[in-house]
């Protein structure tokens, strides 16, 4: 299949109309030099630095002086390299009739994400590239997306094996020499083993301290090794729903791997019979349905949330717009069945509709306003979210 991805390149295009400046985030390997440079393709007048170019590095000894003249696109690759562009960025921005709109590009670090937020508030937009979908890979690869993740690279590779290969190799360098490159100070063999812990947790509630003590360090201490996974796109946290609704809630978040690929491979699951076997099953395919249907909502990470009650109620995601509000369940089975959970969530939440999410192969309403949905339908049965 091709890594052409029009339906982002028409989103970044969309937003440079109306932002001087646009980040367009992801992790390591998803896809994002692809896209720019796609992008930078369909523009008339377009200059392009890769940043981990020496050639491109030498003409930008003197930024303003490089920058300034320049008009149309110009698209700055592996920006975070060079952190100190950003307050030359802003002046260039501010210039009367903006002569130049910029396409940023990056691995997102801490260091990234607080210097344009600060540097350029107002004028930047952010995007966040993932990896394949369902609508860009089809329903009948459901299963493989699931297997094989969303990196284009290991998506496309031409045997499961070659596929789990590259997933241990992308864990490999993104310790040893992708964090260190961020600014990340902490050894790679502490934060392999954090990351590798995270995985058996993956899909549960965050437990700081019972972490902190596996790796002989304080809670401050892991936390912050979290952040730092989240913040380069390898770990999504789904925040805990806490709107007074009369019950006592759970308040800390669930954690997720971003990727079901990397899931199976930090989880040594070289083969779809491992994953079937293994006990992580449900919370891989929980979090692979989390990932579709957040994006076939193109839900923002400040909408998404799940709920949990004290008393054992819960809920997989809830995602909140406006007052709208949309419950979603995802089960391993082809014959899901309304539980005692989901009929408090209906009440509690005073929720517009609620979708169970399953393996089977049909539709079929479960109950006023509860509808099962095959996962390799995400596409074409859950409505765009108005």
């Amino acid at each position: 299949m091709k890594t052409v991805r029009p339906a982002h390149a028409r989103a970044v295009l969309g937003l440079l109309k109306s932002r001087r400046v646009v980040a367009l985030l992801g992790a390591r390997q998803v896809g994002k030099t692809t896209l720019a440079r796609h992008i930078a393709a369909g523009v008339e007048k377009v200059t392009y630095f890769d940043l981990e170019d020496p050639r491109d590095l030498a003409r930008l000894e003197e930024p303003t002086l490089t920058l300034d003249p320049l008009r149309g696109l110009v698209v700055l690759d592996e920006i975070q390299r060079r952190p100190d562009l950003f307050p030359v960025l802003r002046v260039l921005a501010d210039r009367p009739k903006t002569p130049a709109r910029f396409l940023i590009v990056g691995s997102a670090s801490p260091e990234l994400l607080k210097q344009s937020s600060e540097t350029l508030a107002g004028r930047i937009a952010f995007y966040e590239l993932d990896g394949f979908d369902l609508s860009e890979v089809g329903a009948k690869n459901v299963r493989r997306l699931w297997f094989r993740g969303g990196f284009p690279e290991a998506f496309m590779a031409k045997t499961h094996a070659a596929s789990y290969q590259w997933h241990r190799d992308f864990i490999r360098t993104f310790v040893e020499r992708d964090l260190p490159s961020l600014g990340v100070g902490v050894p790679s063999d502490t934060i392999r083993r954090f990351w590798t812990m995270l995985a058996h947790y993956h899909g549960q509630l965050w437990n700081g301290s019972e972490l902190a003590r596996s790796l002989g360090v304080s809670v401050p201490t892991v936390k912050r090794y979290l952040d730092l996974l989240t913040q380069t796109f390898v770990i999504r946290q789904l925040r805990p729903w806490t709107e007074n609704v009369g019950k006592r809630v759970v308040k800390s978040p669930k954690v997720y791997l971003a990727d079901s690929g990397m899931l199976h491979a930090m989880l040594q699951l070289p083969t779809p019979a491992d994953v079937e076997s293994h006990p992580k099953l449900g919370a891989s395919w929980e979090g692979f349905g989390i990932t579709q249907v957040v994006r076939r909502l193109q839900a923002r990470p400040e909408e998404c949330f799940f709920w949990r009650t004290r008393a054992g109620a819960e809920l997989d995601l809830l995602v909140v717009r406006g007052r709208k509000r949309l419950g979603f369940e995802f089960k391993r089975t082809d014959h899901p069945k309304v539980t005692p959970s989901m009929r408090h969530a209906m009440t509690d939440l005073k929720l517009n509709g609620l979708y169970v999410v399953h393996a089977g192969k049909e539709s079929f309403p479960m109950g006023k306003k509860i509808e099962a949905v095959p996962m390799d339908e995400t596409f074409e049965s859950i409505p765009p979210f108005q």
